[in-house]
């Protein structure tokens, strides 16, 4: 017989396990535990490496806000709005919203950074935008129990 008449053979047909890097809830967990690592390094850099030397009027700071003619009030406001940003991104039902709060922050500062400071770090709140963005969806379903918490108290006043 030739290869093309030889009868057919009915084997059993198994599939080997396919190696994904873990289950379906294993891999969900390690991207939760990621995206939250994310969340606290972020709130860790608005809260002190941003938002602190703002609040404290470091001189570096004081004299930012002096070039850009926004003063004292200005550092201040912008340092309240990073604190709570900060704060923010670690409350469950505030993430999302904080993340795009800080998210708008930041293209206010890459605007600053072009027209004030000739580009020297622009690239830095391009940078943290990125992880912002994916924080305000991987988190956009708080914004309904936020929403749901806003109408709640609403009801109560």
């Amino acid at each position: 017989m030739s290869e093309t008449t030889a009868p057919a053979t009915t084997a059993p047909v198994t599939t080997a396990p396919v190696a994904t890097g873990g289950s379906p809830t294993a891999r969900g967990r390690l991207a939760r535990i990621a995206l939250r690592s994310v969340q606290v390094l972020l709130a860790l850099f608005f809260g002190i490496a941003s938002a602190l030397p703002k609040l404290i009027a470091h001189p570096s700071a004081v004299e930012s806000f002096d070039k850009m003619g926004w003063g004292s009030a200005g550092m201040y406001a912008i340092g309240a709005l990073e604190l709570a940003g900060a704060v923010a991104l670690l409350v469950p039902v505030l993430q999302s919203v904080a993340a795009m709060a800080l998210s708008a922050l930041m293209v206010g500062a890459f605007i600053v950074q072009l027209t004030v400071f000739n580009g020297q770090y622009a690239a830095t709140p391009l940078i943290l935008i990125v992880p912002l963005a994916l924080i305000a969806w991987a988190r956009r379903s708080h914004n309904r129990d936020l929403l749901a918490l806003l109408r709640g108290a609403g009801h109560r006043a």
